[in-house]
């Protein structure tokens, strides 16, 4: 698999690469899934397993802090080896994600540093011209949305922003940043592929008096992608919300002049975790999850073509809760994209996230639920969001049942991997 052409649809599977390296000092421990999960001890198998369950692509983290010690620094052994063996020797089409919600620790105010953009941009030409031929597919920053909600509203990760002028703050750094890894990237490599990736938003409300608030969390899922594809001119609805919350005026009117372009819109879609109902509980609105199963998805990716107009790709799904439960998401949702993309939607492809269950973020924060939503009481699954376990018993606790495989903890501590019923369909699916 070598591009994502219309009329092709591809599978893929992702490995969860999230990897934040907090400051000295910080109240968090390192988050870095692939050490986590034990990938590091198991990437040749588990990219092995990905081309034997039927994936023709593989989404991976290449893990911006580990390898980028110093400003202009790079060790990339790790990935040389990586890389070469999942395309060369197993025939993966990789789409490279730069960046998975973290950067290095010498950026010392993570996404609100002013040298982000420049950072991130020479990392991405680096980057791109050294694996020019091996991996052309790439992901400038994963979830621009997901990453200013932990970063820079609700202060959980670096640069530790609060309210919702941080999040302005990391929003338009994130933007840049983006911009100017999509124009060093072309420039190192002209036959880049720029696959954007972002959360899907879905809210609803049975408070009329929430309509207002619902109103603005719509508009702000769409925000990051509208500020990097030049939407946010004079006439949307939240431009006067970005100034009055910080954003400059004159950095508003130079991403409207000049966008990037574009290759592929990515849509992570969850079915039990994207669709949110807005409520008010004890004075406080909340958000709760809700299940809006295919319907959700095909809403998502509808909503997303009708307003950028962009090939897609559904670059995360899977849901959480046992065997059964995953096989039947695996099942109705592949066959979903196989439907509409034969009704003519464009979708380039589908990636199962993750393929193995991966550590909650609450690991790095001593067991503190850190999402921004709650669980639906009736949805019947587990509360590992919301509950855990000591977080010295090792990662057993806090691992989130969502992968095509089994991860198990022995007593020792190592990690291993099964199949699981969804891998099953998987490859059934794709076969």
């Amino acid at each position: 698999m070598q591009a994502f052409r219309k009329g092709d649809l591809h599978w893929l599977v992702g490995i969860e690469d999230t990897c934040v390296y907090p400051p000295v000092g910080a109240d968090m421990a390192r988050l870095d899934e692939h050490a986590l999960t034990g990938h590091d001890d198991n990437w040749r198998a588990d990219m092995v397993t990905a081309g034997e369950l039927g994936a023709g692509g593989l989404r991976y983290g290449v893990s911006w802090p580990r390898i980028c010690p110093a400003p202009g620094v790079y060790d990339w052994s790790e990935l040389d080896e990586r890389l070469v063996f999942a395309t060369g020797e197993l025939g993966l089409t990789v789409i490279a994600d730069l960046v998975h919600y973290g950067t290095p620790t010498w950026l010392d105010g993570a996404f609100a540093d002013p040298r982000y953009p420049d950072a991130v941009a020479d990392f991405a030409a680096a980057f791109a011209a050294r694996y020019r031929g091996v991996v052309d597919h790439l992901t400038p920053l994963n979830e621009p949305l997901t990453t200013a909600s932990f970063c820079g509203l609700r202060g959980v990760w670096p640069p530790a922003l609060t309210g919702w002028p941080g999040w302005v703050t990391v929003t338009m750094s994130i933007v840049e940043g983006i911009r100017r890894t999509v124009a060093a990237v072309r420039d190192a490599n002209p036959d880049a592929v720029v696959v954007h990736v972002e959360a899907a938003a879905m809210y609803e409300t049975r408070d009329d008096t929430l309509s207002g608030h619902l109103e603005l969390l719509a508009g702000i899922g769409n925000l990051p992608t509208d500020l990097l594809l030049g939407r946010v001119t004079a006439g949307h609805p939240l431009r006067a919300w970005l100034i009055g919350h910080g954003a400059s005026a004159d950095a508003l009117d130079r991403f409207a002049a000049g966008p990037p372009r574009i290759d592929v819109l990515g849509v992570n879609y969850y079915p039990d975790l994207t669709p949110r109902i807005i409520e008010v509980v004890d004075g406080r609105i909340r958000q709760v999850t809700t299940n809006r199963w295919t319907g959700g998805l095909e809403l998502a990716l509808s909503a997303a073509h009708r307003r950028y107009g962009l090939p897609l790709m559904v670059t995360e799904t899977s849901i959480e809760g046992d065997e059964a439960t995953r096989r039947q998401w695996a099942e109705a949702s592949m066959s979903t994209v196989r439907r509409l993309s034969a009704e003519g939607l464009d979708i380039r492809g589908y990636t199962w996230w993750p393929l193995l269950d991966f550590v909650d973020w609450s690991f790095a924060s001593g067991g503190r639920n850190v999402e921004e939503f709650v669980l639906d009481p009736h949805s019947g699954a587990p509360a590992t969001s919301e509950m855990y376990g000591d977080v010295t018993a090792g990662v057993t606790p806090f691992l989130r049942r969502m992968g095509l495989l089994r991860v198990s903890e022995s007593g020792d501590g190592r990690l291993s991997r099964s199949s699981t019923e969804a891998s099953v369909a998987y490859r059934k699916a794709t076969s």
